[in-house]
Parts: structure tokens; sequence; C-alpha cells
């Protein structure tokens, strides 16, 4: 076995154990003491959500936090929700998951050369992060982004993930970038001389719903990815 892939083994069992942050704690347990109806059957995971994937990935992905019923329920990363499903049929569609499905922790998906973390690892109320929730959650990225040594793309779901990877990458030293550049769906960055970030809308209901993201703007972001790590 690899030794990232021990030490990122060892890094998602201690973020899996984390309470940092007192209000993310009551309300995930919360979340998953009260459910909803249509999981009423479900023993939800109610823990923060550890990051997954290829030890050896070139292309990262970062999201923002798991879904109250979504990842807060099954232990993993856009699995069980609308979100999930709209992520894992692309990276399945460009050859980064064995499946397009992804329903539950233990559904046989696997990820080839993709990545999957997110700013936060606790579902937060109303999907709203606080500012030193963000930073108490950096750390865990911050020790992702030294051990996935094969990195060279990010795609960035959303403008809070935008933020967090470009504040991760200043705090590692490790981008040329002297201000945070803008946000726009399809915008693409140069970290460093190696890696790039492309930007994309999150796939969450609001914006697949409303028409702000669509199918074909989505694949394109992920065109850009294996353009970048060919």
């Amino acid at each position: 076995m690899p030794r990232n892939s021990q030490q990122l083994a060892t890094l998602q069992r201690t973020v899996i154990q984390c309470e940092r942050c007192p209000r993310l704690v009551d309300w995930r347990e919360k979340v998953a003491r009260e459910k909803v109806a249509r999981f009423s059957e479900w023993e939800y995971w109610g823990k923060p959500v550890p990051s997954f994937g290829d030890p050896n990935a070139r292309l990262l992905i970062v999201g923002l936090a798991p879904a109250a019923h979504g990842g807060n329920r099954t232990g993993r990363m856009f699995t069980g929700d609308r979100s999930g499903d709209w992520l894992y049929r692309a990276l399945h569609r460009f050859g980064f998951a064995n499946q397009a499905e992804s329903s539950s922790g233990d559904d046989g998906l696997q990820l080839k050369d993709c990545y999957i973390s997110a700013s936060a690892r606790c579902a937060p109320p109303f999907n709203k992060l606080l500012p030193e929730e963000l930073r108490n959650c950096r750390p865990y990225l911050l020790k992702e982004i030294e051990l996935l040594t094969n990195v060279r793309t990010v795609i960035a779901l959303g403008n809070v993930a935008f933020d967090t990877v470009v504040d991760s990458f200043k705090a590692l030293g490790r981008t040329s970038l002297q201000k945070r550049p803008a946000f726009g769906h399809g915008n693409q960055y140069n970290l460093n001389d190696r890696q790039v970030l492309i930007c994309s809308f999150h796939p969450s209901q609001q914006n697949t719903f409303t028409g702000k993201l669509t199918e074909k703007m989505f694949n394109a972001v992920f065109e850009k990815a294996m353009k970048q790590i060919k």
C-alpha cells in the first residue's frame, strides 16, 4: 500500500472524530436523530464525513459540505442526494468512477484518478457555514493537498469551495496568485506551474432545477479537466 494511502486513511479517521465546531456537532446529530419521513428506517451517519478516492488521483474535487440527508445520512461525500446524482454521472461519463450512481457507502462505487473532498466535513444548518467553521476544517484539506502529490487539476464546486481552494494553496505557499481571482462557471486559473483550478457552479438542486447549471455546462468542466491531466 502506498505510504500516502495509509496517511490519508489515518487523516480520515481523525476527521470522523472531529468536534471542533459545536454548532455543527449539534446540528448533524439533531438531524441524525430526527431524520425525515422518507429515510425513517435509516441509521444516519451523523458524524463528520471523510473524504475519499484514489490516493494517486490527478483530479481533486472540492465541494461545500455534506448534505443533511445525503452525506450526513450515508457517511460518504455526495452520496444519497441529487447533487451526487449529477456529480457521479459526470465522473462515470469521463472515466473517474466505475458507476454512475451513489446511494450508500456500500454500493460498490470506486473512484479512479479522482479524490473528493470538501470545504467542511459536517452538514451545516441551511447549507451555511460560519467563517470560523471553515477555518476550523481547513487543516484537513491542507493535509490532503500535501498528501495528494499527483494532483494536476482541482475542480471547485461553488464559490465557497473556490475560495477555500485558493486560500488553502496560499496557506501552503503553493500558488503564485497574488489575489483571489473571480469565480465564474468554467473559469480556469493556474495555481502554479503544474496545477490548475477550474470553477463550476455547485450541482445543487437550486442550480440544476432553475437551469443555472445544465448537464452540458457541467460536462464542459470535466472536459477541461481531462485536457489538463492528460
